[in-house]
């Protein structure tokens, strides 16, 4: 009888120490911005307005989580409308063909200082590539609906010839290196 107890306390608690977490991106806490350097003197701000995703965690813990994330080209914003129509045309991101950017997961692991490398697979336009991002946990906590939060943090550069946005393809105008940061607050459903 004693096995037979202790066989169902270690059965419950692996079940517990196991269990998969889904994490919804909050798009109301969350940003997706990006910089780039302009006639090689200053740089042009924007962000994407419009993006979701999830995040699946054994409990708590990022090692070996699944993502993914979606971000809406339609929804580029730079404070000039102008300047967005023509991000959206074929010069750019094409988002009449190509309406998403996407980030789907392979792996996740951490590195000695702490920071998290989120590895998969980025699409932009006809293109995907393998993809590392290095992220840094926020940390975990509760809101005032008493949901568990989690915080998320992503600084890295994406160079926009590797994904065919080819527009001035000398880089003297518009630079080829992409300065994303991004900052997502996840609910755990």
């Amino acid at each position: 009888m004693k096995k037979l107890f202790l066989s169902f306390v270690f059965a419950l608690l692996s079940t517990f120490s196991f269990a998969q977490n889904t994490w919804d991106i909050d798009q109301m806490h969350s940003s997706v911005n990006f910089t780039i350097e302009h006639m090689g003197i200053s740089f042009v701000q924007g962000r994407f307005d419009k993006f979701g995703g999830d995040l699946t965690t054994k409990g708590n813990s990022l090692d070996n989580a699944a993502f993914n994330i979606s971000i809406d080209v339609e929804g580029i914003n730079t404070g000039v409308e102008m300047r967005d129509k023509h991000l959206k045309s074929k010069d750019f991101f094409d988002a009449g063909e190509y309406s998403n950017i996407k980030f789907t997961g392979t792996s996740v692991s951490k590195e000695k200082d702490g920071t998290y490398i989120f590895k998969g697979k980025l699409t932009i336009k006809d293109v995907t590539k393998e993809f590392s991002v290095p992220v840094t946990l926020g940390g975990i906590t509760k809101n005032k609906e008493s949901k568990e939060i989690m915080g998320l943090r992503a600084k890295f550069t994406i160079n926009r010839f590797d994904y065919n946005v080819n527009y001035d393809p000398t880089a003297a105008g518009i630079a080829k290196w992409v300065e994303m940061n991004t900052y997502f607050e996840l609910i755990k459903r």
